[in-house]
């Protein structure tokens, strides 16, 4: 008898973690003794677009192993973005070789006004509005290394807590001093009425 087929469960593949991009595919020729020897160098970005995302490179006689190199070593070198109402908590400047870039952060509703390289990595990190300028070199290797190294520079910086609650609860925040002035001056109302009390006995007297 034939088997039954396995269910659709089964067969359909379980949702990758991270979602993964190519960045840029070069043919790379090394010269040996026998002559030159051809290879296929992948630059990939991989994010979850919540916060996670790396940049790999791998190298291959085929395209498909190289980028399958490339995501391996990528998800080796994840590092974690600091993002506050899906934009970056301050400026950050870098640089890496001869690519300089500034990216600035920006309000609800501007968008990815970014490029390149850096555009694709902060859609897979999970930015949604942001201001970005490449100030110098456009290649897209350096300017994918020169992001992961604002993006990094995140963490040297410590934003006061303040920012962080009010990113969280800005209205709570401005309400808590004006209620906790109103229950001091409750209390202080029964104290001066005794007062007045004592003062207007002793007037009596």
């Amino acid at each position: 008898m034939a088997k039954k087929p396995a269910p659709r469960s089964r067969i359909m593949k379980e949702k990758k973690e991270f979602d993964e991009e190519v960045l840029q595919v070069d043919r790379v020729t090394r010269v040996v003794k026998g002559g030159r020897r051809l290879r296929f160098r992948a630059t990939v970005i991989i994010g979850n677009r919540k916060g996670k995302v790396a940049v790999g490179t791998g190298k291959a006689t085929e395209i498909s192993e190289a980028i399958k190199k490339a995501v391996t070593k990528a998800k080796k070198a994840i590092i974690t973005v600091p993002i506050i109402k899906d934009t970056l908590p301050f400026e950050v400047r870098a640089k890496y070789k001869a690519s300089r870039l500034l990216m600035l952060p920006a309000s609800p509703g501007t968008g990815m006004k970014a490029g390149s390289a850096t555009r694709k990595i902060l859609e897979l990190a999970g930015v949604h509005n942001i201001l970005a300028k490449s100030l110098g070199s456009n290649n897209r290797i350096n300017l994918a290394k020169a992001t992961l190294k604002a993006l990094m520079m995140l963490h040297e910086k410590q934003l006061p807590e303040e920012a962080f609650r009010a990113a969280k609860e800005p209205f709570r925040e401005e309400r808590r001093p004006m209620n906790h002035q109103h229950s001091e001056k409750k209390h202080q109302h029964p104290k001066k009425t005794e007062e007045k009390r004592a003062a207007d006995n002793d007037k009596t007297e």
